[in-house]
């Protein structure tokens, strides 16, 4: 198959929406199919492009084997909704006139990943003026999130994206979707069930995996030889509330031989440094975002990983794809996150759950798990087994495939 990929985020930017992106593609081009990708020129989460972008309209370039287009957006580090808006509607824009301008030639199909729910506006307009189906990936329900986060509160702005996630449903011939909680929410607004593949995260379990020397070489590094160290990678957004991980370090401050690392970009970055400030606490360090081939050296560095949302009955349908990653580097996890994700930690063994935004019970979490390294260890080993088992990058690829390929994509 010839497929055109619309992923507004896309490596060299690192996040879970980037590596879901990148390792779907890859797999499916290692399968034999040919990919060609729709992306921005990097700027995520920073707002900041690159100095080896700036300038370009368009930008194109192979990752291996993937055609990977990326087109100009109007960036910004001040992250408000004028802002927002700007970023997602331009990236619609340029997507679709790269789409039909620079992506010639005969295509299969359209997989759209969402949110932001944009990419599907750009791709719905593409399936239609180009007559190729759409398969729409909902990673994230938008708008439902983003009100739900209070990023989005303009009633008019509500009922537009509301009218565009229906348009999306209706035109695509498949929708895959990350979690059976969404699955379970997007029946329940009466899309058909044959219409709905489940295809979760996973991890990529030739590049994670525990690396004895890159614990070590960490560990020197930051001076945390000696160390308890629970570690948080990852986007540093207002869905994660990490403020609740500095208020627990704080709690900790009589502690001090537990560590909290915290790596990362995003908008509620300098918040969280300001705080660590104001405390005046010793035993949280922050790193900016890292390369992602050597967050398996983060990860192996620490004891055990904090997987944190924020306490609302939305995320109950959310699994954080983090989790998969520090199973696959043997390293068991602090959840704090309800309803789906909760359920797969229990089943696995591989952690503890903590109720979200609960700094006293993640504080007491860290102490009792301090004293424990053989459970540590058997979490951890518990992890990796049932991320092979069930959560491999590769396989659910090749699961996907399957599924597109029963797709009737006649008719168009």
């Amino acid at each position: 198959m010839r497929i055109l990929y619309l992923s507004q985020y896309f490596p060299p930017e690192a996040g879970a929406t980037q590596t879901r992106a990148y390792e779907m593609a890859r797999n499916l081009v290692r399968l034999g199919h040919q990919v060609s990708m729709l992306a921005e020129i990097p700027n995520h989460p920073a707002g900041v492009i690159p100095p080896e972008y700036r300038g370009k309209l368009i930008e194109r370039s192979d990752l291996d084997g993937i055609d990977v287009m990326r087109v100009w957006v109007k960036t910004s580090p001040v992250k408000n909704f004028t802002s927002r808006m700007l970023f997602y509607l331009s990236f619609m824009l340029n997507a679709t006139l790269a789409g039909l301008l620079v992506a010639r030639g005969r295509y299969d199909l359209i997989y759209a990943s969402s949110p932001p729910l944009f990419v599907g506006g750009a791709a719905l307009a593409l399936s239609v003026l180009r007559g190729i189906p759409l398969v729409f990936e909902v990673r994230d329900l938008w708008p439902q999130i983003a009100v739900a986060l209070g990023e989005l509160t303009q009633p008019a702005a509500i009922r537009w994206a509301t009218r565009l996630e229906r348009a999306c449903y209706r035109r695509a011939r498949a929708i895959v979707v990350v979690t059976q909680g969404d699955r379970q929410r997007l029946l329940e607004s009466g899309l058909p069930e044959q219409k709905l593949i489940h295809i979760p995260n996973g991890a990529n379990l030739e590049l994670f995996q525990e690396r004895p020397e890159g614990r070590r070489r960490v560990r020197r590094e930051l001076g945390l030889e000696g160390k308890f160290v629970a570690i948080y990678a990852g986007i540093h957004g207002l869905a994660q509330g990490l403020e609740t991980l500095v208020e627990a370090a704080r709690q900790l401050a009589d502690h001090p031989n537990i560590q909290l690392l915290l790596v990362g970009e995003g908008p509620r970055k300098s918040a969280i440094q300001e705080l660590i400030v104001k405390y005046g606490l010793e035993n949280v360090c922050l790193l900016p975002e890292q390369p992602r081939e050597r967050i398996p050296d983060y990860l192996s560095a620490a004891d055990l990983a904090l997987i944190p949302l924020k306490n609302l009955a939305f995320f109950k349908g959310t699994i954080p794809s983090k989790l998969f990653d520090s199973w696959a580097c043997r390293r068991p996890v602090i959840l704090s996150v309800d309803g789906e994700a909760r359920q797969i930690v229990a089943a696995a063994g591989g952690g503890v759950y903590v109720e979200a935004e609960n700094p006293r019970a993640l504080a007491e979490a860290l102490l009792e798990l301090e004293r424990d390294s053989e459970r540590l260890k058997e979490m951890g080993e518990n992890g990796r087994l049932y991320t092979e088992k069930y959560y491999s990058r590769r396989a659910l690829a090749h699961k996907l495939e399957r599924a597109l390929k029963d797709l009737d994509l006649t008719g168009f």
